[in-house]
């Protein structure tokens, strides 16, 4: 009875230690910037934004936050080529148009709405 409890403990264990291993790293992005307008807007240029982008194998989980207004998110799966593309909603019920890619080298974010904001994504540290 021991040897099968602890055939049956080294077993759970080395299940467990290979889902930790197969598990993808979390890579974190960044950008901060001012926004650009939009048809219909003139502050854009005053609003500054920052973007923190979270990939984990194909899962992108996104917050984004203009100073001064609650925090708001997206989730999608990376496309083809590492793309992002995706919507996310934001106060009044509107919808801003979150496209971009994560490319070694070259990933970046756009948040396309009642403004614009876009840029290069950095790695966090």
């Amino acid at each position: 009875m021991i040897k099968v409890v602890a055939f049956a403990g080294a077993a759970v264990g080395l299940l467990l230690g290979a889902t930790a291993q197969a598990q993808a790293p979390k890579t974190v992005y960044t950008w901060t910037g001012y926004g650009t307008n939009v048809p219909g807007s003139s502050k854009c240029p005053t609003y500054k934004m920052t973007i923190d982008v979270t990939v984990e194998g194909e899962q992108v989980k996104g917050l984004f936050q203009q100073e001064g207004r609650p925090q708001r998110h997206f989730e999608t799966t990376l496309g083809k080529n590492g793309a992002i593309k995706t919507a996310a909603t934001v106060g009044g019920g509107g919808i801003m148009d979150v496209i971009g890619q994560i490319k070694e080298g070259d990933s970046k974010i756009k948040l396309d709405g009642y403004c614009k904001f876009e840029g290069a994504l950095t790695k966090k540290q």
